[in-house]
């Protein structure tokens, strides 16, 4: 199996911190309140996936028996099929707010198996790679993606809040792209796995916080932040629009978040829709 180099880059992934479910944060609790106040947050959040990575297909050669490579693969998956690839997800967010200070927990753990995957660009010596030829990957994925981070209020106004934030998280992933190859008149015929594990976490720093509309039960609430640690660059960001009802919020969202790994040479991007239902007390 060849060394599969990681490289999360970021997006025009989703970032280093706070996932999605971020987005369904209420209304800031104003300084002089002495209590605690509690929110837990399921979410669903459906990304687009990106990766870039370097490969050395050593199975693959030329007519002549020379090896192809290193290969410059870049794979992308879209939305519309996650559920049907779907094995497993949990999402859900919990936040503790008392006065200025707040807590909040973020876990997204998902695996999906057997997926498609369009390979956008394929490169290799000489441009042999990209001439004509057939190329075909499957992807199989499970990632987890812990936040642990604290905040705390800088701003409190009836049309806005911001709190600035400090935590820390985690990535586990462990996916495997099979990248099928077929070159003009059959010269080159090959199938090659290539594995992507990575396992550590990342400090971040960010903000988040809420524009509100004064009247109504409307609200837009934003998210960003930037890490390192594991990676060399990690960061997300986050931007939705939220109804607020008695017994919580509801809010959709567009979330990205994206890794890049230098010395594995290999980055990935998620980023797509979300929708979050947060129930607060």
């Amino acid at each position: 199996m060849p060394s599969f180099r990681p490289r999360y880059r970021s997006i025009p992934w989703l970032t280093a911190a706070c996932l999605f479910s971020v987005s369904t944060a209420g209304v800031a609790e104003s300084s002089n309140d002495s209590g605690w106040q509690f929110r837990v947050t399921p979410y669903l959040w459906l990304p687009a996936l990106d990766a870039n990575a370097t490969a050395n297909p050593s199975s693959l050669r030329l007519p002549d028996g020379s090896t192809v490579g290193p290969v410059s693969l870049r794979a992308s998956t879209s939305p519309d099929s996650y559920l049907s690839n779907l094995d497993m997800a949990f999402m859900a967010m919990g936040e503790a707010r008392k006065g200025r200070w707040s807590l909040y927990t973020d876990v997204l753990y998902t695996s999906f198996g057997d997926k498609d995957t369009k390979v956008r660009d394929v490169t290799g010596p000489a441009g042999f790679l990209n001439s004509q030829i057939e190329r075909k990957a499957r992807i199989e994925l499970s990632a987890t993606v812990w936040t642990l981070a604290g905040g705390y209020q800088v701003i409190d106004r009836s049309d806005f809040s911001l709190d600035l934030m400090a935590g820390a998280r985690y990535l586990s992933l462990d996916s495997n792209i099979k990248l099928s190859v077929q070159g003009p008149l059959g010269r080159v015929s090959r199938q090659q796995d290539v594995s992507i594990d990575q396992d550590g976490w990342d400090g971040l720093v960010g903000l988040r916080g809420e524009i509100l509309f004064p009247g109504t039960q409307w609200f837009v609430p934003f998210y960003a932040d930037l890490g390192t640690g594991a990676s060399n660059t990690t960061w997300q960001a986050m931007l939705g629009i939220g109804y607020r009802l008695d017994w919580g919020d509801v809010t959709l969202a567009y979330r990205a978040l994206s890794y890049d790994f230098d010395k594995l040479d290999a980055d990935m991007t998620l980023q797509g829709p979300g929708l979050g239902v947060s129930f607060r007390w």
